[in-house]
């Protein structure tokens, strides 16, 4: 089965962007939808966003619509999270997740994750 692993987090100031790569090795991203969730500290692992196989469906949760955007790249195994305006409150681990069911928001739904990368935003 794939395995996932991110890259592209950092210390950022407010009102700054980030983009975030999960890349896939093993077997073809294509094969899965892919999310991306996040854990900020005392906190659940909550969804941020997700994109179906073939990229004809995206979802985001309300708190990062209309700021962040995912998208794929599935010749190059790999799936992008673009970040902008980034709040404190976006501060967090960000985990990609695959499943080979269809995208959704359930953490649950999800049975291949990466170990995060951090994403810390300074007021």
């Amino acid at each position: 089965q794939v395995q996932v692993a991110e890259s592209g987090g950092g210390l950022v100031q407010a009102g700054d962007s980030l983009r975030l790569t999960c890349s896939a090795s093993g077997r073809a991203l294509d094969d899965y939808a892919v999310a991306w969730f996040r854990q900020a500290p005392g906190r659940e692992r909550e969804f941020v966003s997700g994109i179906s196989r073939w990229a004809n469906k995206k979802i985001y949760d309300d708190s990062v619509k209309g700021r962040f955007s995912i998208s794929r790249n599935n010749p190059q195994n790999m799936v992008f999270l673009h970040m902008t305006s980034l709040q404190p409150e976006d501060t967090a681990v960000y985990y990609c997740a695959a499943t080979l069911r269809l995208v959704s928001r359930d953490l649950g739904s999800y049975n291949i994750w990466g170990q995060g990368t951090q994403v810390t935003v300074s007021a």
